[in-house]
């Protein structure tokens, strides 16, 4: 059976990956170069649009687990993230540049895949199933006929992207290496604040001119059943007292920083610019605040400003951004923006198997399926992937095990409650708890952590299908 995979960012490439190595004919299709999106940059497979991380890697974290689950699984774009990681402390962060290569050269190395660079209009085709990992802005011919299958709109929310910084136009003299409370490599560049220069910072980041949004910004119908249909307002950037922030349908992980600045005086300190564990050498104490700068290569010389995504104009981002001690006299080679993503009320149309419940053989993958985060969507396909392939073979896909990472984050996006259903992120939250007996027995969450990754990665291992060719051969 040929199986068609729709989308090359991080999901599509994955399943395909995954389906053509249990056998099966891939047609994997990117409408990039020929169509472009409003976020994306290049016309590479598996580019990472927003920061250059893929979470944490300290040990029985939540990140962790997925990352482990996938490492046992043999995930090939987790693979290749491991290959090209840079130095990032307890995260594990990758070359941007090396990564999507990487990825490239393994799909297009594959008998079994075919790729198509061009636009994809419609749903029907000769394939025999179809992995659909279009991604946050889906092309609207696609949405179109989403609509048409499913019978009814999407959700949206506003996502964000972060600055990047040329590592030779920071003044090191003001600024200092650490890692979060000594912990690992320091590889972080921390910019200290004094309360006098985070009071000014404030005061001109939330009195910042905004960008007005686009046509392609504005909010569809919200599709929650029973939710109040919404759309966005058409308007002009205006003084702080009327520009509609507000109004915006923000994702809650990953607010504008300018957002969270309005939001009480303290926030950033205990958000992105918290100092805490970040003690400078040349006082021996916590800087009143600081922002921290993330290398997005090996060759160091460029950086994230971790956490600072924003809907500023490109003129206010450099004025505000350049009163960040050290970046006085930054160059920056990418500025902060924000764009709209777009994506299924996963609890009403998806079963745990990733597969339309109105179309069986179409499965959703990444963050169009409601999982929100680098590492989630990776996981998503490569779900999506093995789930094709078992129904190629006329098999019945297992869902993942209610117990592990995975099996969690697809339990929670196919039964959150309906209304207030938004994407999300790998947490303990979503595990299940530990008996009632263990709770009581073990205060320690550390320690009630290291049982539940335990008790998933068993799960796991116990649920995986038969093992496939190597995912770093």
């Amino acid at each position: 059976m040929k199986i068609r995979v729709i989308g090359g960012g991080l999901a599509g490439p994955e399943a395909a990956l995954q389906a053509a190595s249990r056998g099966h004919l891939v047609d994997l299709y990117e409408m990039r170069p020929h169509r472009s999106t409003e976020a994306h940059q290049t016309a590479d497979f598996a580019e990472l649009v927003c920061s250059n991380s893929l979470k944490s890697e300290s040990e029985h974290s939540a990140p962790w687990l997925l990352k482990q689950e996938m490492r046992v699984a043999g995930s090939f774009l987790l693979a290749e993230a491991d290959a090209c990681a840079v130095p990032a402390g307890h995260a594990l962060a990758v070359d941007r540049v090396a990564f999507s290569a990487r990825v490239a050269q393994r799909l297009e190395q594959h008998p079994l895949i075919t790729i198509h660079r061009e636009e994809v209009l419609t749903l029907d085709s000769d394939a025999d199933l179809t992995i659909l990992a279009s991604g946050p802005l889906t092309s609207r011919p696609l949405t179109d006929a989403l609509q048409a299958i499913t019978g009814a709109d999407h959700l949206a929310f506003y996502d964000s992207i972060s600055p990047i910084v040329d590592a030779s136009t920071i003044d090191m003299d003001k600024v200092y290496f650490a890692a979060r409370w000594d912990k690992g490599s320091a590889d972080y560049i921390n910019c200290p604040f004094t309360k006098d220069e985070y009071d000014a910072f404030l005061d001109a980041l939330t009195s910042a001119e905004t960008v007005a949004p686009k046509s392609w910004e504005h909010l569809p119908t919200a599709t929650n059943p029973g939710a109040p249909s919404q759309t966005a307002p058409s308007f002009e950037v205006g003084s702080p007292e009327t520009r509609p922030s507000e109004k915006l349908n923000y994702f809650e992980g990953c607010l504008p920083i300018e957002e969270t600045a309005r939001r009480g005086r303290d926030t950033l300190r205990f958000g992105p610019m918290k100092p805490a564990g970040l003690t400078n050498p040349k006082t021996g104490r916590w800087p009143y605040a600081a922002v921290q700068l993330r290398s997005e290569n090996l060759r160091a010389d460029s950086y994230n400003l971790v956490g600072f995504q924003n809907h500023l104009k490109f003129g206010e981002q450099a004025r505000i951004l350049r009163m960040i001690p050290g970046l006085e006299h930054a160059t920056f080679l990418r500025y902060g923006q924000i764009h709209r993503n777009t994506y299924l009320h996963a609890p009403s149309l998806l079963t745990e198997t990733l597969q339309l419940r109105a179309r069986p053989d179409l499965l959703i993958a990444g963050q169009l399926s409601g999982v929100e985060g680098y590492t989630e969507s990776i996981a998503s396909g490569m779900l999506a992937g093995i789930y094709a392939a078992q129904l190629a073979d006329g098999q019945t896909p297992d869902p993942a095990p209610r117990a592990s990472a995975h099996g969690s984050l697809i339990h929670y996006i196919t039964h959150a409650e309906g209304k207030k259903f938004q994407p999300a992120n790998i947490t303990f939250d979503l595990l299940p708890a530990l008996e009632e007996d263990l709770r009581k027995r073990i205060r320690d969450k550390k320690e009630r952590h290291r049982l539940q990754c335990e008790r998933a990665l068993a799960a796991w291992q116990k649920w995986l299908p038969v093992p496939v060719e190597a995912a770093v051969s």
